[in-house]
């Protein structure tokens, strides 16, 4: 038989093997996974994952924004930026890694920050308060133990582990970014660690016009953000910051921020400054992965210690990385987190 005979019968044969695994939902399914990740699954009028979810508190009903980046069943991690005050939108690098591993991820502001609802009421500013918005979250999501994965960075770390301290019981596995489990800590690391590492004469201003309260003047953030945020927040000039990081920052909640962590970026000194869960951390049972940097304002022995304390503790330790280290330390941190869920969704329980 010809060469010529040969094609349009195996382009036939070819149609029919297509016709027949689509039909089957085998083509979608097993040979492109992306399909089902990027398949959205919602009812009535698609909105590219976003989702108002109505929340109870004791001054009323309110309304938070959520969005889901991918479908994954059994991968569902919640992230719970920092600040306090900022908004999801310096975790949007995730998308540069997190969908090429098939993991969903959901955005999600606090109330108060971003696209949510803010009651400009100082007293809802209240961590016990912010633990029942996120299991409200939770449930308006439909997430639980076989898929639930949270992630707090910063204060975020701090609502995590309260909220994992209630209810654990609904997590798969926590991961806690750059966060200490001690405000106390955290300040006398501030005080005997990062101030010594100032030039002594830029810590003498910055120490005259915190005396003063004078957290207004344009010369104290002058002076900090070469001097600490360039070196402890993101370690890159401030110029070139991510724009992510800098369109969330521009619009933080300066009124939750002061409420919850106080006006000085030298430990804590609003509600949260009493805040202490070392002696708590033995009752985690989740799986939880800490994750700490060595040029970080939190202290990364303590964030190593984190993970010995903890019943299932892992460690990831970025090198080059300081409280931003999503950005600074990328390739450690994203690579650490995307081994620590996949393993957890192996059935491990902590990661090497």
């Amino acid at each position: 038989m010809s060469l010529k005979k040969l094609i349009p019968i195996a382009a036939v044969a070819f149609s029919t093997l297509i016709a027949a695994c689509t039909q089957n939902g085998q083509l979608n399914k097993s040979d492109n996974p992306q399909n089902e990740y990027l398949k959205d699954e919602t009812e009535g009028i698609k909105t590219g994952g976003v989702q108002m979810i109505q929340i109870n508190t004791p001054k009323g009903k309110f309304n938070v924004w959520t969005k889901r980046f991918g479908n994954n069943p059994k991968i569902k991690l919640l992230l719970l930026n920092g600040g306090p005050g900022a908004t999801h939108e310096y975790f949007e690098c995730m998308e540069s890694f997190l969908p090429a591993q098939g993991i969903e991820f959901i955005y999600y502001d606090q109330l108060g920050t971003g696209n949510s609802d803010n009651p400009k009421d100082t007293t809802m500013w209240d961590l016990p308060r912010y633990v029942e918005e996120v299991e409200q979250v939770r449930q308006a999501l439909k997430l639980d133990n076989s898929n639930f994965y949270l992630l707090g960075h910063s204060w975020g770390g701090i609502l995590a582990a309260q909220y994992a301290l209630k209810y654990q019981k609904n997590l798969k596995g926590l991961i806690i970014s750059n966060m200490m489990m001690s405000a106390p800590d955290y300040g006398k690391y501030a005080d005997s660690v990062l101030a010594k590492q100032f030039d002594p004469v830029v810590l003498t201003k910055i120490r005259a016009l915190e005396a003063k309260k004078d957290f207004e003047n344009p010369e104290y953030m002058g002076l900090l953000m070469p001097n600490y945020y360039a070196k402890h927040i993101l370690r890159r000039p401030i110029d070139k910051w991510p724009e992510p990081v800098n369109r969330s920052f521009a619009k933080i909640n300066k009124s939750l921020y002061v409420t919850m962590q106080g006006p000085s970026e030298f430990g804590i000194s609003g509600k949260l400054a009493n805040w202490d869960v070392k002696s708590q951390l033995k009752q985690l049972y989740v799986p939880t992965l800490s994750i700490g940097a060595q040029y970080d304002t939190m202290d990364p022995v303590h964030m190593k210690w984190i993970a010995t304390q903890v019943q299932n503790g892992s460690y990831l330790y970025c090198a080059n990385g300081s409280h931003m280290s999503m950005y600074d330390d990328q390739q450690t941190y994203m690579t650490g987190l995307i081994r620590f869920i996949k393993a957890i969704d192996a059935g491990e329980k902590k990661i090497d």
